[in-house]
């Protein structure tokens, strides 16, 4: 049996801010359930551990109570004189499940405007919502839209992030054309053990793999990384940074930026 690892919530609307890895000094939001992690990936390597079993009939914070909160959280922020460099829309799960995203993403510009304007506005996402043309246009209106892709095979993909849907790496890569590389895409590194099932993203076919998927979308930007605290499924292994660098070096040779973090 899987050990239970110690994951955690934010516990609130807005979060931080906090000192990411990628993104600097970020003010994190949270579109999500305060009391449980809701998305369509059910991610081993999730720091909010699993989906709630109640995935649809969760809570969700309307426009009205983003758009007041964050509004308090800034002017305090400019009173303290500690300005974020990001707004990061990241949080228990799945930003774009929020039927309201793309209005909160518009609130969210018109506040950074009046009190930050200087900072970013970041969205961290799975990129399975794009579909939707509301996201589509939500995506496009921020800064840095990073979005999800651990693997361009079908099968690591269905044992790493466990989507709760028909889940299609051509499909996805597909949809992504559609922003003619004017995204940042992010990838997880891992290696380990789930449920019988052997994981290693890192294996020079993987890799081969997903540099030619690199190759057909050429992002502006790629973030390689790995795992850096609990898992709600025990047996993962962190990739070593020497590891982490080769990898980003075959994607530098397609003249796109890249940040490695550990």
């Amino acid at each position: 049996m899987q050990k239970k690892m110690s994951t955690f919530l934010f516990d609130k609307i807005v979060f931080g801010p906090v000192n990411s890895r990628r993104l600097g000094i970020s003010l994190g939001i949270n579109l999500l359930p305060t009391a449980s992690k809701m998305c369509n990936f059910n991610c081993i390597y999730c720091e909010c551990g699993w989906n709630s079993p109640n995935i649809n009939h969760e809570k969700l914070p309307t426009r009205e109570m983003v758009k007041k909160t964050l509004d308090k959280q800034l002017s305090q922020m400019v009173t303290e004189n500690r300005l974020p460099d990001v707004i990061t829309f990241a949080g228990n799960g799945e930003p774009t499940l929020h039927p309201e995203f793309e209005t909160i993403i518009d609130d969210t510009i018109e506040l950074k405007n009046k009190y930050c304007p200087k900072a970013k506005i970041a969205v961290l996402s799975n990129a399975t919502r794009i579909e939707h043309k509301s996201v589509f246009r939500a995506l496009q209106k921020v800064d840095q839209n990073i979005l999800k892709l651990d693997a361009a095979s079908d099968m690591v993909v269905k044992v790493l992030n466990q989507p709760t849907f028909q889940y299609s790496v051509e499909k996805m890569v597909n949809n992504l054309k559609q922003f003619e590389g004017n995204f940042i895409m992010q990838t997880l590194f891992v290696r380990g053990t789930y449920q019988g099932h052997n994981i290693d993203n890192t294996t020079p076919q993987e890799v081969s793999k997903w540099i030619n998927v690199v190759k057909t979308l050429m992002p502006k930007e790629v973030m390689v990384y790995t795992i850096s605290r609990d898992t709600p499924a025990a047996g993962l292994r962190k990739v070593s940074k020497k590891e982490l660098e080769s990898i980003a070096s075959q994607v530098r040779d397609l003249n796109i930026t890249v940040s490695v973090s550990e």
